[in-house]
């Protein structure tokens, strides 16, 4: 496999941009070198090598994608002229199955369908004139995929290395309520300040996503371990360099040094992150609890000089109201709770109301914007320390006010 250099364009969600930077650095053999920041991506430079890397170990990003080609577009038929003239043989042949998707921003073309179209069109028809017949489509498991991304002026053409998103690890049984997806959730723990030396503690674990991304990185587990590629349908990959990969992967799991903790409520909820964690391989890594995340003490004691984190995504209102609570009240409670049984811990919730700290009666040290899908959160991010004063019972959280118990 050659050391050439290709350009590669990795999404992520919006938010992580920094978060994805710091994670490739941490990459062991990784060469690949940041080139620009996007809004929800970043622009590398790496080799084949590259390639399989970080489609084998990015917790946050959900895609590799190496870029064909980029030319100016006014019309759709420019798309098929720079598809048409590209060697794609390179990378699969005549009787590959195909799959092309689009995405766009401020593109003046009014329909993405038909650019998308003129793209396939361009693909087959090259194979058509170089060897009389052309890839036949697929929807579903191509052989290979090709992007499509459009701008105001230009079109690019990508080559999708990692087939199914990255953020599917290969674990996920089943969801439950409105579940975090996994690079989202590696990104929280990576934002928040959580490292696999700290305890870590979520009360609402729903699914478990939080929890097992914790875990698996705490073990050292790669995030493409148990999943398949793309690029291992393409020609140009070495499989040895791959097996090679993998198999340093595999050496490099441990055990954790810290517990981890997940509770909810709901024993369904515990029962769902019990399984999807015996499928991660790291049902051994935690703790499961069926607790009430508003009541009872924190789930154990840190250890001189041992950090803890509350790590979470709290709920929607119906998994609150089954306890009797009204949804209103899950804030101000949980701000007690915290201030109460977690002091010396830290805590960070993802949250979609953007002015929960009134709410939980807390003054937040940092606030990053993210977007769980097309919803704005925010990471709040809490140091809990003595000496704050606690809510009279029954007062309005907006009346809290700030006092010496947090930092900044």
């Amino acid at each position: 496999m050659s050391d050439d250099q290709y350009s590669l364009y990795l999404p992520c969600p919006r938010g992580l941009e920094q978060a994805l930077r710091e994670e490739i650095a941490e990459i062991d053999g990784c060469g690949a070198q940041v080139q620009a920041e996007h809004a929800a991506g970043l622009s590398l430079r790496g080799s084949l090598r590259d390639v399989m890397l970080l489609n084998l170990h990015t917790r946050i990003a959900s895609r590799v994608l190496l870029r064909v080609a980029q030319g100016p577009v006014a019309h759709a038929d420019d798309i098929y002229r720079l598809a048409l003239r590209q060697p794609w043989e390179q990378w699969f042949d005549a009787d590959s199955t195909l799959r092309v998707d689009v995405t766009a921003e401020r593109s003046p073309l009014q329909s993405l369908h038909f650019a998308l179209l003129r793209a396939k069109d361009g693909v087959c028809d090259h194979f058509r004139l170089r060897d009389g017949r052309r890839p036949s489509v697929a929807r579903d498991d191509p052989q290979a995929r090709v992007h499509l991304h459009l701008d105001a002026a230009s079109a690019t053409l990508y080559l999708d290395t990692s087939g199914e998103a990255l953020f599917k690890r290969g674990w996920r049984g089943a969801h439950g309520e409105a579940p975090l997806k996994e690079n989202l959730a590696a990104g929280l723990l990576r934002l928040s300040g959580w490292t696999p030396q700290a305890v870590l503690y979520d009360p609402f674990c729903g699914a478990g996503t939080l929890v097992i991304e914790a875990a698996q990185r705490a073990c050292g587990i790669a995030a493409g371990l148990e999943r398949g590629f793309g690029f291992e349908r393409l020609r140009g990959f070495d499989a040895a360099v791959w097996r090679e990969l993998r198999a340093r992967a595999q050496a490099a799991r441990r055990e954790p040094v810290a517990p981890i903790v997940a509770a909810d409520i709901d024993p369904r909820m515990v029962a769902l992150t019990r399984d999807n964690a015996r499928r991660a391989g790291v049902e051994a890594a935690l703790q499961l609890r069926q607790a009430d995340a508003l009541e009872g003490a924190a789930p154990l004691e840190l250890a001189p000089g041992q950090s803890g984190w509350v790590l979470s995504n709290p709920p929607y209102a119906e998994r609150i109201e089954a306890k009797g609570a009204q949804a209103e009240e899950l804030l101000p409670r949980l701000g007690d709770r915290l201030k109460q049984r977690f002091v010396g811990w830290n805590a960070a919730l993802l949250l979609a109301d953007l002015r929960a700290e009134r709410g939980l009666g807390l003054k937040a040290s940092r606030r990053h914007v993210l977007y769980n899908g097309p919803i704005e959160c925010r990471l709040f991010t809490f140091a809990l320390v003595a000496g704050r004063p606690q809510r009279k019972p029954g007062a309005d959280p907006r009346e809290a006010q700030p006092g010496p118990g947090l930092t900044q």
